[in-house]
């Protein structure tokens, strides 16, 4: 795995759209995505929109540090997976997203605790940059099986 880049690190990403095209994302090195509306603000709803990609990011940055705390704590596991429901809403006639509700599934392998899934859930949410990075809360909600001897061999 590559060396983590000392801080600050900086971000670029251009979005550019015509009255009406859909909006193309780019950024350097990375392929470029279309965004449109969603279908609440009368959008297609069949592409990404900035509220599915707000939720996104902030799955995507759960499951990494998760992977980072887990290597950091040799916690073997077999697989995770994270789902964000993001809430929009108005709050003092500003609408803003209100929360966002993270499940996490976690599977450990034979021979794990489920204590110790459990506490590198934790840790991944706390060290979540991107849910520390927004205004409204992040919610945990954790599921944690550990793989029976009999599963692991088979």
């Amino acid at each position: 795995m590559p060396d983590v880049k000392s801080l600050p690190h900086v971000y670029t990403v251009s979005a550019a759209a015509t009255p009406d095209s859909e909006v193309e994302l780019h950024s350097p090195r990375l392929p470029f995505l279309h965004s449109a509306p969603p279908a609440e603000f009368g959008g297609p709803g069949n592409r990404w929109s900035p509220e599915t990609l707000i939720a996104a990011a902030v799955g995507d940055c759960f499951v990494l540090t998760f992977r980072a705390v887990a290597r950091a704590a040799k916690l073997p596991w077999i697989a995770l997976q994270c789902e964000v429901t993001a809430t929009l809403d108005r709050v003092d006639r500003v609408t803003r997203f209100t929360d966002f509700a993270v499940s996490a599934h976690l599977e450990l392998p034979a021979g794990a605790t489920a204590d110790a899934g459990y506490a590198t859930l934790e840790k991944a949410k706390k060290n979540c940059l991107v849910s520390n990075s927004l205004l409204a809360p992040s919610h945990l909600q954790c599921d944690v099986r550990v793989a029976s001897a009999s599963t692991a061999v088979a």
